[in-house]
């Protein structure tokens, strides 16, 4: 059964995740691009064969990514194929998208049984957390950044079971760290 891994950029040291029209969005907007960086980013979501995410991150890609010239990862998610988990979304625009409309336990474990390659988590908060719940990531890649939110949505509220996780790598970028974990086997 091939990984799910999640994806999250612009994680606090206090556990928050960024979110639009807050001090520490405009925060990790205002990082500077590092370009290794970007290149581990492009060599990663290429490597996937499928880009999972919720609706709020899919209308938030999908309204960004088709007309965006100067993005490292464009070209790679614009070609890439694309679910988007939601009961509400009625047609998905974006190149190469379907819709999951069925139970995500299902719907994710269908995903993982077929096809070569890894799948990515793109997110939203809702969609890693209901993952995480069902305990079907196998991988977290979580970009660290220097700032303390104090509020905000947190990723690993009401997760479910405890389990561990291994660290398979740490990279020093000018934006913070990429931590990624691994279940523990």
């Amino acid at each position: 059964m091939r990984k799910l891994i999640a994806r999250v950029f612009d994680y606090s040291l206090d556990g928050v995740i960024a979110t639009e029209d807050t001090e520490f969005f405009q925060f990790c907007r205002d990082l500077p691009d590092d370009p290794a960086e970007d290149a581990r980013g492009s060599e990663f979501y290429a490597g996937a064969d499928v880009h999972i995410m919720g609706r709020i991150a899919y209308e938030s890609m999908a309204s960004y990514f088709p007309t965006a010239t100067d993005h490292p990862y464009a070209d790679i998610l614009n070609a890439a194929r694309k679910v988007v988990f939601s009961r509400t979304l009625k047609t998905a625009d974006w190149a190469n998208t379907t819709i999951a409309v069925g139970d995500l336990g299902q719907e994710a474990d269908n995903l993982r049984r077929g096809g070569d390659g890894y799948i990515v988590a793109h997110g939203g908060i809702s969609l890693w957390r209901s993952l995480a719940k069902l305990d079907l990531i196998d991988e977290y890649r979580l970009t660290l950044v220097p700032y303390l939110a104090g509020e905000g949505p947190r990723l690993f509220e009401d997760v479910g079971k405890s389990r561990s996780f291994d660290l398979l790598s740490t990279s020093d970028f000018s934006s913070g760290l990429q931590l990624d974990y691994r279940r523990h086997r």
